[in-house]
């Protein structure tokens, strides 16, 4: 148990990817003048004992074959005809049903081309290609064949599996193709406070278990988990003594994925016990919000297909090797390896899971949730066809197009990689990245995935097409209409669809809509008071808005709110919007905003320490909060108190409601409670 903990811990550290690479084949290139235009590209490789290299005339349904990609042939060179292979083997693959053509000791492949454009000097070739023993690696080379010269050697660079799949770990008889991935759960996840055990708190429980679990099923369909679904349940299917032995083998294995996701949040529990507010801490830091932003960026990148990222090649070889351990431990350990060696997939898709959740102001108990979801789906093919393995021949077949939803899933990277930015920037009240800004690079991200989608735009690893399918087409359409119902959130409309990611309409360059003017003129609040959102009075100060609600003999609504609150942002555009909840607060309540997330420094006589923790209050934001947990024993984000003029409260405070109807009659019951 001590090891298993250990590499867990090691898994969330984080390190640089180890420089070794396991290659068990070389190459070795030669270019060969066959005429004045034609010329005859042979690739030679020598390929380690009990290796073996799939064949480009591999039958469909089975391993993924070699590929041969050339790069910007059009106008300068045509192929002729396909390329010859050296000698290869062919047998029967039980697994996939289909004779497998591969090389084993060496390859030989020769592809014949002839110029049309005589100022060429060089041809850029890539090789793709799976090459197997008791797993499988899936493997990018990249030539370059110098013209003219007779028989002049190229130069040969190499990068490990850039294309869709990286080093895979299920063992099998006859190995082949083996991949994992994930994409994340894109939307906000809802936070609900322990101490309301109200219907409200179990949907939003539910909202984030279902929307994890979305996240993780959507993950089995990129590049590195699809084709290993088959095969991992084929796997324990043939090794078991029997069918039932083996069922029980892949619902264990899908056990173990959900329990490391769940385990993965253990630390975080830990961090809890020491400091309560240490979530609203870490969300909303400035530096974390900013490293969550260049991971997503670099995530992104990779995804596009500038380079590939993994786990230190050490680790992923000692947990594969741990695996042939075999019974139950070994499984475990397999269920291990396939997170780590798939970490390029669904490393992004944890960042977010874990960036969201620690955003929503849930504790930890929302992150292990969020966590538990996305592990089930991720596991949950893999124990569905393990009870119904007849169904695994209805599996779309693997291909070019999952290397198009790696590329989908870099530009949700790249949009989602820009809310974290906004966090930093609002933190720091710098104005940089404002809402009509934040607006414009989502446009642009959106527009240009609705161009590739359409073909208009293609990246280094995406096979050619000579038509786009129906389902690229819908989805291209839906990326524009999307990217339409952006455009008018440049001059003020709300974006209820994406409401919790732009900045407020407070920090942006027209708070009111261009061309709008407020409805009240700001010289004439009272002291204290500033103009929010939806032109709503609010006090951000507790004592000059109690003193206020005195004055004008109204109950007090303390909204505990953040300026990088996700929920908070969803409740004033959703909720708050709402024609008759937006009266009451308008005219029923004195309305005070604390921003918990405040980074401004207090005066020097106003900072103290902590009873509660021994910590030093420094900033406004900590004093907010450290009044929100002395004073109602809370600390989540948005948190709504309702309180007479003698500060007592009026009815049971409530977090996030997303149902206006609920929120207006928990307001209409409190307003009520003060008027007896």
């Amino acid at each position: 148990m001590k090891k298993i903990l250990f590499i867990l811990f090691a898994f969330l550290a984080f390190t640089k990817a180890d420089a070794q690479v396991l290659d068990p084949a070389k190459w070795t290139t030669s270019i060969e003048k066959k005429s004045e235009t034609n010329y005859i590209l042979t690739f030679n490789a020598v390929i380690e004992k009990d290796w073996h290299i799939y064949s480009q005339f591999t039958p469909d349904g089975g391993p993924l074959p070699l590929e041969i990609i050339f790069k910007d042939q059009k106008g300068n060179f045509d192929l002729v005809g396909k390329a010859k292979e050296s000698k290869t083997t062919k047998a029967f693959n039980d697994v996939f049903g289909v004779d497998e053509i591969f090389f084993h000791d060496k390859a030989q492949i020769q592809q014949e081309i002839k110029l049309i454009n005589t100022k060429v000097t060089a041809i850029q070739a890539e090789l793709n290609y799976q090459i197997c023993k008791e797993v499988c690696i899936n493997l990018e080379k990249k030539f370059t064949f110098k013209i003219p010269g007779a028989a002049a050697t190229a130069v040969t660079t190499e990068k490990l599996a850039v294309t869709d799949t990286k080093l895979d770990t299920v063992k099998t008889d006859t190995a082949a193709a083996i991949t994992v991935t994930a994409k994340e759960d894109i939307k906000p996840v809802e936070n609900k406070t322990a101490e309301q055990p109200k219907p409200a708190t179990e949907k939003g429980l539910w909202s984030i278990f279902l929307l994890a679990f979305f996240g993780g099923l959507i993950a089995t369909f990129t590049p590195c988990v699809f084709p290993m679904i088959p095969m991992t349940v084929s796997f324990f299917l043939k090794q078991s003594t029997n069918k039932v032995k083996g069922k029980f083998n892949a619902l264990f294995y899908g056990f173990c994925i959900v329990a490391i996701c769940v385990v993965l949040t253990v630390p975080f529990h830990i961090l809890e016990g020491i400091s309560r507010d240490i979530f609203s801490e870490i969300s909303t830091n400035v530096y974390l919000n900013l490293t969550f932003f260049i991971i997503f960026v670099v995530f992104a990148i990779s995804f596009f297909g500038a380079f590939e990222i993994t786990m230190p090649n050490k680790m992923a070889n000692k947990v594969d090797n741990a695996s042939n351990t075999g019974g139950l431990i070994g499984i475990f350990f397999m269920a291990l390896t396939l997170i780590i060696v798939s970490f390029s997939c669904i490393g992004p898709a944890l960042g977010f899971v874990f960036g969201t959740s620690l955003n929503s102001d849930g504790g930890a108990k929302i992150l292990s949730l969020a966590m538990f979801g996305f592990g089930l789906g991720l596991a949950l093919p893999f124990m569905f066809f393990a009870l119904a393995p007849s169904l695994l021949s209805n599996l779309p077949k693997s291909g070019g197009w999952l290397n198009t939803v790696k590329v989908v899933f870099g530009f949700i990277e790249l949009a989602l990689a820009f809310k974290f930015l906004s966090n930093a920037d609002i933190g720091l009240d710098l104005h940089f990245l404002e809402r009509e800004v934040f607006i414009s690079i989502w446009i642009a991200i959106f527009g240009t995935l609705g161009l590739y989608l359409f073909g208009k735009i293609t990246l280094p690893h995406d096979s050619p097409f000579s038509h786009i399918s129906v389902g690229r087409m819908l989805l291209g359409l839906i990326t524009f209409a999307f990217t339409i119902y952006l455009i008018p959130g440049l001059w003020g409309a709300p974006l209820k669809l994406v409401s919790a990611f732009p900045p407020p309409m407070t920090y942006s360059e027209s708070p009111n809509g261009v061309g709008n003017r407020s409805v009240m003129n700001e010289n004439v609040l009272p002291k204290g008071a500033v103009l929010g959102v939806h032109n709503l009075m609010s006090f951000e100060d507790y004592e000059q808005g109690l003193a206020y609600a005195k004055k004008v003999n109204k109950p007090v609504l303390i909204d505990f709110t953040g300026k990088q609150c996700v929920n908070c942002r969803l409740m004033e555009n959703n909720v708050w919007s709402d024609e008759s909840v937006l009266k009451i607060l308008k005219n029923d309540v004195v309305l005070i905003s604390l921003y918990g997330d405040d980074k401004k420094v207090l005066p020097l006589n106003e900072q103290y320490i902590s009873k509660e923790t021994g910590s030093e209050i420094n900033t406004i934001g900590e004093k907010w909060s450290e009044f929100q947990i002395q004073r109602f024993k809370n600390n989540s984000r948005p948190y709504y108190v309702l309180l007479d003029l003698n500060e007592k409260e009026l009815n049971t405070p409530v977090s996030y409601t997303s149902d206006i109807e609920e929120y207006e009659t928990w307001l209409k019951a409190g307003i009520s409670n003060f008027k007896k």
